[in-house]
């Protein structure tokens, strides 16, 4: 275990991040879940890209603006000036297809992608917007991950996210969730999203709270 990170002696932790790629909000929560991975040292990590955006929807820029005044997250003049709708879906293919392949580059594919998206206006509509990432770290994604539609990959991770909705009672997105054991600490990521690193001390009282 590194040593900057939490030995929790009990039960082992895992991690559940909801976000779609395309989402201001998510792009805003990634550092507050940066800061957990650093932190903890988790057992399982699950990044579940919800793919909220289909090519029929877009961010509003009151809602750009909301993120830009609660987080230090960059936004370029490129992407708010982009007139097109928002489409993730080829972004939730491309995620789950890392999540079974290169697992251990999963958050940072993410990080780069959010980069790429909200600072570079790079939309992720076609392969060719994913050369980047892919020749950046060797990958050999498959073809299927291109395709206009969800792939089998991704469904799955959208049942997921179903049950994990259905479990707290929402389907609100972004979403952070820790589990110890059979124990759930919600993680309401927008008291965090100004000062990211308080999010540890928060935990940390809420895993000494269930140690009791």
């Amino acid at each position: 275990m590194p040593a900057n990170q939490i030995d929790t002696h009990n039960e082992p932790l895992t991690l559940y991040f909801i976000y779609d790629s395309h989402c201001p909000w998510s792009y805003a929560t990634t550092p507050v879940v940066a800061e957990l991975l650093q932190a903890f040292d988790y057992s399982e990590t699950h990044l579940l890209h919800c793919a909220y955006f289909n090519g029929k929807n877009a961010p509003k820029p009151k809602q750009i603006e909301q993120v830009s005044a609660l987080s230090s997250v960059e936004f370029s003049d490129a992407f708010k000036q982009a007139n097109h709708k928002a489409n993730s879906i080829k972004v939730a293919n491309f995620m789950s297809w890392a999540q079974s392949k290169q697992a251990d580059k999963e958050f940072e594919l993410l990080q780069m992608i959010q980069q790429q998206h909200f600072v570079e206006a790079n939309p992720f509509n076609t392969r060719e917007d994913f050369d980047k990432l892919i020749n950046q770290y060797k990958l050999s994604p498959s073809n299927k991950v291109f395709k206009d539609a969800i792939s089998h990959e991704a469904e799955s991770v959208l049942a997921g996210i179903a049950e994990i909705g259905e479990a707290i009672g929402t389907a609100a997105f972004p979403v952070l969730v820790m589990t110890q054991g059979d124990e759930a600490i919600f993680i309401d990521h927008s008291l965090y999203l100004s000062e990211p690193k308080a999010v540890v001390e928060a935990v940390r009282a809420e895993l000494a709270a269930l140690e009791g």
